[in-house]
């Protein structure tokens, strides 16, 4: 499943050493000057699961594969990018492509990294970052509206488009995202959704960059920017990118160390990659077997034949039925065998919505 997430920011605020960190790498660049980030990178990174390290206990299998959430470096964004500032295009049409967006935002002082703005103010910061992408959306809405408008004036059953893009409008010009907007879920904006991909439709994740002194708490900075996300129902991760970056080459055993040493139990890293797997509505179910313990990703709320499509094309084509035990039970009871003397592993049909932990076996035909 090819779900990314934008890493956006103004320039100079960490996206790039957050990349490096998140991608145990020094691939990205990472300079004290605007726009070093131009293609953007990519990398695909491995979510955290404690289950599996359980289950490989168990099983002995010859390989561990974790869920992956991929992660795009976009160029850092300015004042005007909707109207092409900067390398304004390039990013907004990055972060359209993006699933959901992780903004970086500086939440730290230090006069030898320069500030596009002059000063550090993150709830100021977002402000920029996300007036510009909205912006951009009311230029596309407007643009899709001068059409759809001409064209209900002479057939009726466009005139519910217009109607509730009239709405979008007045509602984006209050200054409010598409993921607000009360009627989001209305039939009569599918086709706009889709043509449009809104930026402000896209789920956020913050980050509060912090320095070494504020690693292990909030400092005011990382404080307000996070009352600021809970006010938009969002998250807020806090971090220190230039720590992370450091621990990039070290061992597991190394890394708890080096956490320990810092007051704090699990890396910042490792809260990112969880949370936007989280944010993106992705679930894991799991498999264990000699060859390999394994965390399929899927969407919430998928039924069992969809699943199993995430496997192979050709269990869903041929899907019978699902036998599933809770990781729970089966790590419990000591594996499968146990669990079927209890009657803990179920049979479930075509109608079965899959849970997080799901332990499972498609059974199928074609």
């Amino acid at each position: 499943m090819a779900l990314n997430v934008g890493i956006v920011g103004l320039p100079n605020v960490g996206k790039s050493t957050l990349f490096n960190a998140l991608t145990r790498s020094q691939n990205a660049k990472a300079e004290n000057f605007p726009f070093c980030t131009i293609e953007p990178n990519t990398a695909v990174v491995p979510v955290p699961d404690p289950r599996l390290a359980v289950l490989a206990d168990m099983v002995h299998p010859q390989n561990v594969i974790h869920a992956t959430v991929e992660f795009v470096d976009i160029a850092g964004l300015v004042k005007g990018a909707s109207k092409g500032e900067g390398l304004g295009n390039k990013f907004l049409g990055n972060v359209r492509d993006a699933n959901a967006i992780l903004e970086v935002v500086r939440c730290f002082e230090n006069p030898d990294v320069t500030h596009v703005e002059g000063s550090v103010d993150p709830v100021r910061d977002v402000s920029i970052i996300e007036t510009e992408l909205l912006l951009a959306d009311l230029e596309a809405l407007e643009t899709r509206l001068a059409r759809i408008g001409k064209l209900a004036r002479a057939d009726p059953k466009a005139r519910p488009e217009a109607e509730i893009l009239e709405k979008l409008k007045a509602h984006l010009e209050g200054g409010a995202p598409v993921r607000t907007f009360p009627e989001r879920d209305d039939e009569a904006l599918a086709a706009a959704l889709r043509e449009c991909r809104f930026l402000t439709d896209k789920k956020i994740v913050y980050v509060a960059n912090v320095d070494e002194a504020g690693i292990a708490e909030d400092n005011a900075l990382a404080a307000a920017l996070r009352a600021h996300a809970a006010a938009a129902g969002c998250e807020c991760v806090r971090i220190c990118a230039a720590v992370e970056q450091d621990m990039a080459g070290l061992s597991d055993s190394e890394r708890a160390e080096f956490l320990s040493s810092y007051g704090i139990a699990e890396s910042g890293l490792d809260i990112i990659a969880a949370t936007c797997y989280r944010t993106l509505g992705l679930a894991s179910f799991l498999t264990a077997g000699p060859k390999e313990v394994r965390a399929w990703t899927f969407r919430r709320g998928w039924k069992a034949p969809k699943c199993a499509g995430v496997i192979h094309g050709d269990f869903e084509r041929g899907f019978i039925r699902a036998r599933v035990v809770r990781y729970e039970d089966f790590v419990a009871h000591g594996g499968e065998l146990k669990c079927r003397e209890l009657g803990l592993v179920r049979e479930e049909g075509k109608d079965y919505e899959m849970r997080d932990g799901d332990m499972v076996e498609f059974l199928f035909n074609v």
